[in-house]
């Protein structure tokens, strides 16, 4: 039975208002997600997000309904598609994330399911008769008996990622009393402040973004140095190159200030300025070594005293 006119609007009201209320929402799957798991990723989430679920067609009209007043909203519809839902935050994204995905629930292989990952039987003795082994021969599994049981020889890769599980295979796996899936809540998109980007973008290291910011400050440097482009980023070099002319002129011509007498005067008599870096350090050495002694002779009376004062 589909939802009354009354439980309609009630819902609009409340997508209106956890939309203007949260600045980031994360689209997300809730595919083999049961009701028991839901109330408790709902529980990890309780005061760091809230979580809407609703019918696609339903999340769509809502949405269309705020577009005229809230355009930048228009970027979530082509997520709305498969059992999605939302979750609502204004807390860091990053920790929100993990809560999202960290509750898991380990699920038996159903025939017909799609396969996340890959399914591996591992070598073991499975402790079934051996009046099953044309079983385990039908899946091309090698075994042999042991001890009056079927042991499977090798490990077997009975599953493909991304292939749907045969009914042989799942019953094996069931046999096998093998969970080998795992499912929860997953992050399919998120919107963020009018932008809308795939989770693995939280997965990026911040220096990263920091080396890759310095790195298009330098390219936009040398790209408006290069073209006299002044910009914000370009104007530092700018003045440090118009210095450097400055002092060149300066030094080929009569023309001077005091910047340039220092360099002037350098360039006129390099003897004297190489013969006053020795003498300036001969006059720092003993001054050094006067400093170490008294060091030396502060110690000695320390040590000398054995920590009492005069009067103890």
């Amino acid at each position: 039975m589909g939802a009354t006119r009354a439980d309609k609007e009630l819902y609009f009201e409340k997508l209106k208002e956890l939309l203007a209320k949260y600045p980031s929402i994360f689209v997300v799957n809730v595919d083999n997600v049961g009701s028991n798991q839901m109330h408790q990723i709902r529980v990890a989430l309780r005061g760091k997000g809230v979580v809407l679920m609703g019918k696609n067609t339903m999340v769509r009209r809502a949405l269309r309904t705020i577009l005229a007043e809230n355009p930048q909203f228009e970027r979530l519809l082509p997520h709305v598609k498969g059992n999605v839902g939302f979750v609502f935050t204004d807390e860091d994204l990053k920790e929100v994330r993990d809560i999202i995905v960290a509750n898991k629930v380990a699920a038996p292989a159903r025939a017909g399911a799609l396969a996340p990952k890959d399914v591996i039987v591992p070598a073991s003795n499975t402790g079934m008769e051996p009046g099953k082994t044309s079983f385990f021969q039908a899946l091309g599994i090698p075994t042999k008996i042991a001890r009056g049981t079927i042991e499977i020889v090798s490990d077997v890769k009975v599953v493909t990622a991304g292939t749907r599980v045969g009914a042989s295979e799942a019953t094996l796996l069931n046999l096998l009393n093998i969970s080998p899936f795992t499912y929860g809540m997953t992050v399919v998109q998120i919107y963020d402040h009018g932008n809308v980007f795939s989770p693995e973008v939280l997965d990026i290291d911040e220096q990263v973004l920091v080396d890759r910011f310095l790195s298009a400050i330098k390219t936009i440097a040398a790209i408006s140095l290069a073209i006299n482009y002044p910009t914000i980023v370009s104007v530092t070099h700018s003045l440090v190159n118009a210095y450097k002319n400055v002092l060149a002129v300066s030094l080929a011509t009569e023309y001077t200030f005091e910047a340039a007498e220092k360099i002037k005067e350098y360039l006129a008599n390099p003897e004297a300025f190489a013969a006053a870096a020795p003498a300036a350090a001969a006059e720092a050495a003993p001054a050094a070594a006067a400093k170490e002694e008294e060091k030396e002779e502060e110690k000695e009376e320390s040590d000398d005293d054995m920590g009492f004062g005069l009067f103890d």
